[in-house]
C-alpha cells in the first residue's frame, strides 16, 4: 500500500483555510481507486509548538494507481485546487509506501 500525503501549515486565517480545504477534499474524493482516507488535525507536539495543522493521507493500493489516479483528470482537478486554494507554501506533499503490523509492538528475539 502506499500514501499520497498533504501537509499543510497552520493558516493565519482558519476559516478561509477550512472553505479551501472543502473544496480540495471534495475534489480529491473524485479520484479513482483510492482506498482509505485519513485526515488528521494536529493538536501539538512533544517538543516545540507545531507549525503542521492538518495532513491529509490518501491511500492506494499501488504506486501505479496513486500515480493513475493523480495523473487522471480527477486528479489534476484536485491539484489545480490545491494550488488555487492555498498558497504554494503553506503545504507540503510526498509519497510513501506504508507498512502496518498489527498490535504495535516489535518482536524481539
Amino acid at each position: 500500500m502506499v500514501k499520497f500525503v498533504i501537509l499543510f501549515h497552520t493558516p493565519d486565517e482558519p476559516e478561509t483555510f477550512e472553505n479551501g480545504y472543502n473544496d480540495f477534499l471534495a475534489a480529491v474524493e473524485q479520484m479513482s481507486d483510492i482506498k482509505r482516507r485519513q485526515v488528521n488535525t494536529i493538536l501539538g507536539s512533544p517538543m516545540v509548538a507545531s507549525n503542521f495543522y492538518r495532513v491529509l493521507e490518501i491511500y492506494f493500493d499501488s504506486y501505479d494507481e496513486m500515480d493513475q489516479a493523480l495523473k487522471s483528470t480527477d486528479g489534476q482537478k484536485a491539484g489545480l485546487e490545491l494550488m488555487r486554494g492555498f498558497e504554494q507554501d503553506s503545504f507540503e506533499t510526498y509519497f510513501a509506501e506504508v507498512y502496518e503490523e498489527a498490535g504495535g509492538r516489535t518482536e524481539v528475539n
